[in-house]
């Protein structure tokens, strides 16, 4: 096997190069060597994976140390300077990296990160290995919005496995680094002239496996199981409202923290209620001879019949406000309203001699007892003349 090239000339920079030194050198060759830029060559790749070996170390200041005093023994298995899972040969290194600091800073916070989604491995293991969060959309009915309720949902997801208690190993297990990844939790994928960051598939950005994998999870530390959940629906809540419940979501890999359960609410169309806001809007058919005499109406409410006093008189379309009749707000305390729409009903057959007494109480009726349409023949009188 050739022996390695000294890293300072690889890079052509000297032995006293500061590290910004160091990055301007390697961003101009990373760019001159890439593959994309040199298809076919076999060479220009093999150069291009030196560049990202050499720049590895030179640019931490620890590697760094560890090379100046041990040179390339210092990463080899057993070296003195070798930390694991991140040294020259066995690690990976992403070339972008020297881009993704001049954007957005070793924090991942730049906008190279939001583009192109190169900062995830560089958290925390348990943030790395955090579960998913899960939604869950749940239909509720307007009676259970008035007063809410209890519900109690089945989802089938990732809980912690119960035989290796979530480690994702069998007893004795040791964590290794991933061997596609080579630690970093990220793999390149070539998208052009860029070779983007992405999730690593094997260790699923975690960086780490274990190498005695648990037979009931495989590995994962999380095994798919049926799970019933209880949920306190608070009275007053409207269609598209979101309740998050904390760590109800998807178990994490291998002991991570579980992510959260979000539950969509969607209320149901009520067959005799309209909805706007806290009120309620109901539209309740009267006979005629009440419009006219007046008398007692039965009205539906959410907590069952209710009476309606109507006056001798009112009108087809007559709005009536029952107060607290409603819904309770959201937020506690007031309650929204009934307001219920009379409809005048108009027989629609009529035998001989119920047309005969309403033909002589048509014939009684004076303009003074229709004042509404006696208001709209004044209006249109120039259209009838």
């Amino acid at each position: 096997m050739a022996s390695k090239r000294d890293y300072y000339e690889v890079l052509g920079v000297e032995r006293t190069a500061s590290s910004d030194e160091v990055k301007r050198a390697y961003r101009k060759l990373a760019v001159q060597h890439h593959p994309d830029k040199n298809p076919g060559d076999s060479g220009a790749e093999d150069k291009f994976k030196e560049l990202g070996e050499a720049y590895d170390i030179l640019f931490d200041d620890q590697k760094r140390a560890a090379y100046d005093r041990y040179g390339h023994a210092a990463f080899t298995q057993g070296g003195a300077g070798n930390g694991g899972g991140g040294g020259a040969g066995g690690g990976f290194h992403d070339p972008f990296d020297v881009f993704r600091e001049a954007f957005g800073g070793a924090s991942g916070g730049g906008i190279f990160e939001q583009f192109f989604g190169g900062g995830a491995a560089k958290g925390r293991a348990e943030d790395r290995n955090r579960g998913s969060d899960l939604r869950y959309d749940l239909q509720l009915t307007l009676e259970e919005v008035a007063r809410g309720c209890e519900k109690e949902i089945e989802l089938h997801k990732p809980e912690r496995c119960n035989q290796c208690n979530g480690s994702g190993g069998e007893a004795g297990a040791k964590a290794v680094s991933c061997r596609d990844c080579g630690g970093r939790g990220q793999v390149l994928a070539a998208r052009g002239f860029f070779s983007v960051a992405q999730t690593c598939p094997r260790c699923r950005g975690a960086g780490q496996l274990v190498d005695k994998p648990c037979k009931k999870c495989g590995g994962e530390g999380r095994a798919a199981t049926p799970t019933r959940i209880k949920l306190k629906i608070p009275a007053g809540v409207e269609d598209g409202n979101r309740l998050r419940s904390p760590g109800q979501g998807e178990a994490g890999l291998r002991g991570g923290s579980s992510g959260d359960l979000y539950v969509i609410l969607h209320v149901k169309e009520h067959e005799l209620f309209d909805r706007d806001g806290s009120d309620l809007h109901c539209e309740v058919p009267i006979s005629f001879t009440t419009a006219a005499l007046g008398g007692e109406v039965n009205v539906p409410t959410l907590e069952g019949r209710a009476i309606l006093k109507v006056a001798a008189g009112t009108q087809s379309g007559t709005v009536f406000k029952m107060r607290g009749k409603g819904l309770p707000e959201l937020s506690g305390g007031a309650v929204g309203d009934l307001l219920v729409r009379v409809v005048v009903e108009v027989p629609t057959r009529l035998d001989g001699d119920q047309r005969k007494k309403l033909e002589e109480f048509a014939a009684s009726m004076g303009e003074e007892n229709t004042p509404i349409h006696k208001g709209f023949l004044d209006r249109a009188r120039e259209w009838f003349s």
